[in-house]
């Protein structure tokens, strides 16, 4: 896809849709930044949603083709680690509305929800946190870190969730 890819029309939903619309792309890059998933195994292993080897390989080549993950060059017999674009933490707000309308519009479980109630309830303010956290981990970026982290948040949720279910 890279630079010289042209979506179908000249429709902002649509340019995004292509990239990330299908059926997995998102459940990638949903387990990349609140898994902290960052190699092929770790992402196939967790997937809850039961991913194929196959189907990964191929979202992974494509959302690095699209620039939303970059692959770190290893030698032979080294495992690739993954890592998130700028273009892919700006996805943040997106994951946050996705999940909300997900609370109020589809059935969920209660020990998975804290991946949308947290981000809902901080707003705007814990999502700009949470993407330059993630611009730490993926990017190198000097930001100062907070303590707990926003993904030590989420996984203490997740945490008090599963452990009330």
């Amino acid at each position: 896809m890279g630079e010289a890819y042209e979506p179908r029309s000249g429709c902002p939903i649509n340019a995004a849709i292509e990239v990330f619309g299908d059926r997995w792309s998102l459940i990638v890059l949903r387990d990349l930044v609140f898994g902290d998933r960052r190699y092929f195994r770790e992402l196939q292993a967790n997937s809850i949603e039961g991913i194929a080897s196959n189907i990964l390989a191929d979202r992974l080549k494509r959302l690095l083709e699209s620039g939303l993950l970059t692959r770190e060059d290893t030698r032979a017999g080294q495992r690739a680690r993954y890592s998130l674009t700028e273009p892919a933490i700006q996805l943040i707000p997106v994951f946050a509305q996705l999940g909300s309308w997900g609370l109020r519009h589809r059935p969920t479980s209660n020990a998975l929800n804290a991946r949308a109630v947290l981000p809902e309830q901080g707003g705007p303010a814990l999502w700009q946190e949470f993407m330059d956290e993630l611009r730490r981990e993926h990017l190198g970026s000097k930001l100062p870190a907070r303590s707990p982290s926003v993904r030590q948040r989420l996984n203490a949720a997740n945490l008090a969730a599963t452990n009330s279910s």
